[in-house]
């Protein structure tokens, strides 16, 4: 049978469309494959655990916002398809189909809807933004958070932030080092400060399962950053910089426990009494050192990281 020259054979546009099956099976393979469950991939990669009210409505909105934005891709990429399959030229077809243009009222219908929708996002994120921001009058708790190359030094304060004082009459601190990871033991209520500042660059507090992390910067008092977190439940996280700071900035990492408001009274006497972390942690009960995360030999001297 003679073939029609410039139109292609049924033959071929059926390997072509074979092929781009497998293509598309190919590139949602990885995708089907790499999910755990069901249940983490309605997650979205954030973590399972949020231990503030402040991360539960950052969870929230970014949930939501993903939420709208699929809506809208699953609404464009139907539009899209629909038009590819409903106007394909046939085999039959000799003429150029109809054009259109001028459409007013979809014009105006797909002019107004993403105003809609940036207006609705912005609206919320100017709420949770407000809500993570607030600073109380009189917090209940509050812990000065100092930054070095490479590692943290947490000290423990009353609800002025003035360093708690120890039996040796020095300020009561915890102070990492290539050997120790250092804790930060708050306590679970609300209203809880932290006040930070670095002694170098620019480092980043930051605790992933908070979904929330604040630039440390140095200069002493004047540039010192402040924020507050409402705790909704204990846990150990673990913390890390989030802010390009040097060689060993990939190790730079904290845990925080989060405990009972008693056990952090507790806690927080035994090392005004002269106790260590590990000596106080395990008398609430605790692990004495992370479970989160280890050291790293952060000593440029070694000239390597372990």
């Amino acid at each position: 049978m003679r073939q029609v020259v410039g139109k292609p054979s049924r033959e071929r546009r059926g390997r072509a469309r074979r092929a781009i099956g497998l293509t598309g099976i190919a590139a949602l393979l990885p995708i089907v494959l790499a999910g755990c469950s069901l249940d983490d991939a309605f997650y979205l990669g954030w973590p399972r655990t949020r231990p503030t009210s402040q991360s539960e409505q950052m969870f929230d909105l970014w949930i939501g916002s993903t939420v709208a934005a699929l809506a809208v891709g699953v609404i464009v990429w139907g539009l899209t398809f629909w038009c590819i399959a409903a106007y394909k030229k046939k085999d039959t077809d000799t003429e150029l189909p109809r054009q259109t243009k001028y459409n007013l009222p979809a014009e105006l219908t797909f002019t107004a809807l993403p105003f809609v929708l940036i207006g609705v996002l912005f609206y919320y994120t100017v709420v949770v933004q407000d809500n993570v921001t607030e600073m109380s009058d009189e917090p209940s708790n509050c812990t000065n958070v100092t930054a070095f190359k490479w590692n943290w030094q947490f000290t423990y304060s009353d609800e002025e932030c003035e360093p708690l004082l120890g039996a040796d009459g020095q300020a009561v601190t915890e102070t990492g080092d290539s050997d120790y990871i250092p804790i930060i033991v708050v306590p679970n209520q609300e209203d809880v400060r932290f006040v930070g500042q670095a002694e170098d660059v620019i480092h980043s507090f930051w605790v992933p399962d908070m979904l929330f992390k604040r630039d440390l910067l140095p200069g002493g008092d004047d540039h010192a950053t402040r924020w507050e977190v409402d705790f909704e439940s204990e846990g150990t996280f673990v913390g890390r910089c989030a802010e390009l700071c040097g060689a060993y900035h990939a190790f730079m990492n904290f845990e925080m426990r989060v405990v009972s408001p008693e056990d952090y009274e507790t806690f927080v006497n035994a090392r005004v009494d002269g106790l260590s972390t590990p000596e106080a942690l395990e008398l609430i009960g605790q692990e004495p050192y992370a479970t989160t995360t280890h050291p790293f030999d952060t000593d440029q001297a070694t000239g390597e990281a372990s």
